[in-house]
């Protein structure tokens, strides 16, 4: 987009954050136009029987209030996640809390799930005009001591607002949560957001589905726990992955930052996580892959290593909202030079 191209030296001389809210205000304001040109046929696809246009959708973390739902949509994506959303509004961490490793296109936020609540988060849910497959990603209160009543409290608030909703436990900014990756306490999670999908959605002609979002940073044993506990609650799906505490091989000038690293340097860690769990879990339960998608190669490297569905939010802070046409035009050009004829038949390709 043009427009983008002639901004972004602006926006890159405002802080991170001050920049991002700058986006969502033009984005709330309508000044950032959309797309009418139809999806090539090639890149549609089901998923929990739902019809997705295409399987490019927008990750959590950059519409966190829910506030920009529609626009994003028009710009082309199949669907989009909002959130992360907490119970109650709670600020997050002291600023500065976002950083850009320009160099490196990556980006490092330690905001720790800062939230205006979910009373804010619902009435824009309900407030959407577009149609089009919107998932909600649920967080905890920093303070929470019972993790698993904030995922139902969550749950209780959207279970009729949104298309799919996702229980957000690897975020490393908010003290202990990913401690619920663990074997032990992802199990008594997951039956007990399950329990309480049925018990809130019962007047529902159906369940929206429910996926876990999981790091990229387990090791070998914990992703072999998390992929047993989903199959046997059969659990809907997992997000893979979420930001790392590594640092591989940066070269920006705040890479030392603490927080989760996302972009470009995450692609290679969470496409092999991605991997090991459509492996782990033999392609029973559909995989949403996250994590360094910048270009179509990396969004058809995801599809092939096992993800019906890819995610992205940090690459446009550097390519901008062209990026998603671009994305998708060269999927559709990849999957036809393999010889698929969609998406589906792609999923899992390099395992086969």
């Amino acid at each position: 987009m043009i427009v983008y191209d002639l901004l972004k030296p602006l926006l890159f001389r405002l802080n991170p954050e001050s920049a991002h809210n700058v986006a969502i205000w033009a984005l709330r304001q309508g000044l950032v136009g959309g797309y009418q040109k139809a999806d090539d046929p090639i890149l549609a696809t089901r998923v929990w029987d739902m019809a997705f246009p295409n399987p490019i959708g927008l990750a959590a973390g950059f519409d966190k209030h829910a506030q920009v739902i529609d626009p994003m949509l028009n710009l082309g994506f199949g669907f989009v996640e909002a959130g992360s959303v907490t119970p109650l509004p709670q600020p997050g961490n002291p600023k500065p809390r976002l950083f850009r490793l320009t160099q490196d296109a990556a980006v490092i936020n330690r905001f720790g799930f800062n939230s205006h609540g979910l009373d804010y988060f619902v009435n824009n849910l309900g407030q959407r005009t577009r149609r089009g497959i919107v998932g909600a990603n649920l967080g905890k209160n920093k303070l929470t001591l019972d993790a698993a009543s904030d995922y139902e409290k969550g749950i209780e608030a959207v279970v009729g607002l949104a298309e799919y909703l996702v229980c957000n436990v690897s975020s490393p900014n908010t003290p202990g949560l990913r401690g619920l990756q663990a074997r032990s306490q992802i199990d008594e999670l997951i039956k007990r957001v399950l329990i309480a999908r049925e018990k809130f959605g019962k007047k529902l002609k159906r369940l929206p589905p429910l996926l876990v979002k999981v790091g990229p940073d387990l090791d070998e044993s914990q992703m072999a726990d998390i992929a047993e506990v989903a199959l046997m609650n059969r659990l809907d799906g997992l997000i893979l992955g979420n930001t790392t505490l590594t640092r591989p091989g940066l070269s920006s000038l705040d890479a030392d930052q603490e927080g989760g690293l996302s972009g470009a340097p995450l692609m290679s860690l969470a496409t092999q996580c991605l991997s090991h769990f459509y492996r782990l879990t033999e392609g029973k339960i559909p995989l949403i892959g996250c994590g360094g998608v910048a270009n179509g190669k990396d969004a058809y490297a995801k599809i092939r290593a096992g993800a019906s569905l890819v995610q992205l939010y940090s690459a446009l802070i550097y390519q901008g909202p062209s990026l998603i046409l671009t994305i998708k035009a060269q999927l559709a050009d990849l999957i036809r030079a393999d010889g698929f004829s969609s998406i589906a038949q792609a999923v899992g390709a390099d395992h086969r």
